[in-house]
């Protein structure tokens, strides 16, 4: 049976090829001399559905953030190639970032709310002694509380990316489809939507992940060297 690789983090990669070069496409490679409107939408496009495709064979796991980021170049290339009206661009804008916002909420009815699934398991933390610390001194449902809090947190800061992304979206897109003015502007809004929306957010993410370290900390006493799944295992 053969082995999957290790998936390696590498976030310039990842930023030129789904930001840098698309929107370098569609802002000078999108004439009517050059590529043309449809050509330059479908070569730009080609380049983070290429590289997302890429990831999810190679590394053969199931990754709902990158499935939507797929579902997210294709709706973008739909709405360009038909020639739709603008305003669904800024709809589907904002809609990516609302559904991740609504499935971390409803997360909250379920017995695994998002951020606990994703930072307080195994695979994290030493889960076990974190639970027995908090057992001794009878922090348990003061933890589960604040847990709660971040997960609410975070269900904000991707409102505030939806938000962003349907403002930004009408300010700078105006021209119609299918022509070279939407291909710039459209790649005009892959880089402004980086420093303006994709930033702040994860500024957020890591105010929200400090906050629960320190949650942590506080309740259980435990450094984090001492809570990390890797140091307990050595």
């Amino acid at each position: 049976m053969t082995s999957v690789p290790t998936h390696k983090p590498r976030p310039m990669i990842d930023l030129l090829v789904s930001i840098v070069i698309p929107a370098f496409v569609l802002m000078k490679l999108s004439g009517e001399n050059d590529l043309g409107a449809s050509g330059g939408l479908i070569v730009a496009l080609s380049f983070p559905l290429g590289w997302g495709l890429f990831e999810l064979i190679k590394y053969r796991k199931f990754n709902f953030i990158a499935l939507l980021g797929l579902a997210n170049v294709l709706l973008t290339g739909g709405i360009g190639l038909l020639e739709l009206d603008t305003k669904w661009l800024a709809i589907k804008e904002a809609a990516i970032p609302a559904v991740i916002g609504i499935a971390v909420l409803v997360s909250t009815f379920t017995s695994s709310p998002l951020v606990k699934a994703l930072l307080f398991n195994p695979t994290v933390m030493d889960v076990e002694k974190i639970n027995q610390r908090l057992q001794m001194r009878n922090s348990m449902e003061a933890f589960e509380s604040r847990l709660m809090k971040a997960t609410y947190l975070v269900a904000g800061s991707f409102a505030f990316s939806a938000t962003m992304n349907f403002v930004l979206a009408k300010w700078i897109v105006t021209s119609p489809a299918g022509t070279p003015e939407f291909n710039e502007q459209l790649g005009q809004l892959t880089l402004y939507s980086y420093p303006m929306i994709a930033l702040p957010s994860t500024i957020m993410m890591m105010a929200i992940f400090y906050y629960l370290w320190r949650t942590i900390h506080d309740l259980t006493g435990l450094k984090l060297e001492e809570v990390l799944a890797s140091s307990s295992s050595k």
